[in-house]
């Protein structure tokens, strides 16, 4: 692979040095209220550099000699073609995770998550899948399609089945996702209580931004209020990687042009960055 030349904050390694490939899928071509997702990766390395490389929470820096972080670009994926998009960026996963690297996808609406999903599972057959959402994700279909951001945790049940998917943050969805849930998946509703049932699996951690309340995060495409704060997030996120063997993840569903202020790009950079010095650490 070679490197990127625009790169997020302090990864700009070599792909053979490093443990943690960062990958854009700006791909929004299912969203079902307001599409802009697709120019999230993008915005993010630009504004990337309004970012400290150092955390002081976990007392690391992106730049120590011990942190590789490679920035592989954004995949050039065909928007009017969910199928292949998603086959596209699962080849890409796959051919990180047969590298013995984490790979941690930038997106895009939600459906891209699927593709990192299916690539793990092919190496993992005990995979989970942690879920941080405002929504359930869980319905059959939308407008009679199967592959859509508003279905992609239904699709993951489809290949996982029950007692393998944990969701947390849920606010919004049908009754009959809801329902669904009761049966095949655990589900909490508004925040992260019991979170620990997750502790010691191997997981794939996906994370919907919408999770957090709007205040706090308003550009996003499908925005829904009574959600999370932005250190409860950063908390459960980080004890997720502290306290699980995360080997993908995912970090979905800004859309800057809904936030000209750039306050929610901010805050995707500093879930981002914190995600990336916890994982370096494991």
């Amino acid at each position: 692979m070679q490197q990127n030349l625009e790169t997020f904050l302090g990864c700009d390694n070599s792909y053979e040095e490093s443990s943690i490939v960062i990958f854009g899928a700006p791909f929004d071509s299912t969203t079902s209220y307001r599409p802009g997702t697709r120019f999230a990766s993008k915005k993010m390395r630009a504004e990337s550099y309004g970012l400290e490389t150092y955390s002081p929470s976990q007392d690391l820096d992106l730049e120590d000699e011990s942190i590789k972080i490679f920035d592989a670009g954004d995949i050039e994926l065909p928007f009017g073609d969910p199928t292949q998009a998603l086959k596209m960026l699962e080849n890409f996963s796959t051919e990180i995770l047969e590298d013995k690297k984490i790979p941690l996808m930038i997106g895009g609406e939600h459906l891209v998550s699927l593709s990192g999903i299916r690539a793990a599972h092919k190496f993992f057959e005990d995979l989970s899948i942690v879920h941080f959402d405002a929504h359930t994700d869980l319905r059959e279909e939308y407008l009679g399609v199967r592959f859509s951001h508003a279905t992609v945790i239904r699709r993951a049940w489809d290949l996982l089945g029950d007692g393998k998917i944990f969701q947390f943050g849920i606010r919004s969805g049908l009754r009959e996702e809801f329902q669904f849930a009761k049966e095949h998946t655990s589900l909490q509703k508004f925040d992260f209580t019991n979170l620990e049932k997750v502790f010691g699996k191997r997981v794939y951690l996906t994370i919907d931004l919408d999770v957090l309340d709007p205040s706090i995060f308003p550009g996003t495409g499908t925005p829904e209020p009574g959600g999370v704060s932005f250190l409860d997030l950063l908390k459960s996120a980080l004890q997720v990687i502290q306290n699980c063997d995360v080997v993908a993840c995912d970090l979905v569903e800004l859309s800057p042009p809904y936030d000209p202020s750039g306050n929610s790009t901010a805050v995707a950079l500093k879930i981002l960055r914190e995600m990336l010095l916890a994982l370096s650490q494991k």
